[in-house]
């Protein structure tokens, strides 16, 4: 086992959240775009991203094996990752506004189905997120030290 596994895991959850912000202000940010992309001759609305994460980690059952087996693995990356981005597959919202050029013709508009509460709530998730492995990585370092310093 590496001494810096701890630091590995953190980092990458803070990597991984920090791309989920990032997603997630882009879709705040495009909330109101209904011209996000031009398919089959007619523009289409932006679609909500959302951001798919997965574990570095092996099960508990694969990681016993291994060491039964001697196969060390301590050098493979630990924590999370971004598997993907992905497109929200929920329907875009029908808002009438027949003034609007992109209005059909019985005065609707197709929205993005981005909701500005729900992506507030997502950031709120993702900051926590961030900050408490901002803290687990501060106090695997502050271990380093007290453990250097017992070396005096």
């Amino acid at each position: 086992m590496k001494i810096t596994n701890g630091f590995d895991i953190s980092a990458s959850a803070l990597t991984a959240n920090r791309m989920r912000m990032d997603v997630i202000s882009s879709n705040i940010a495009n909330a109101e775009t209904t011209r996000a992309d031009f398919v089959n001759g007619e523009y289409v609305p932006y679609k909500r991203k959302l951001v798919v994460m997965n574990s570095n980690e092996q099960s508990f059952s694969q990681l016993f094996n291994k060491a039964l087996d001697g196969k060390d693995e301590s050098n493979k990356l630990k924590g999370v990752s971004v598997a993907k981005i992905m497109e929200d597959s929920s329907p875009t919202k029908l808002v009438y506004n027949p003034s609007h050029p992109d209005a059909n013709a019985d005065g609707y508009v197709h929205m993005p189905n981005v909701d500005i509460a729900t992506e507030m709530v997502d950031m709120i998730a993702a900051v926590r997120a961030y900050e408490s492995n901002v803290t687990a990585l501060n106090a695997t370092k502050s271990m380093f030290v007290k453990a250097l310093e017992l070396g005096k």
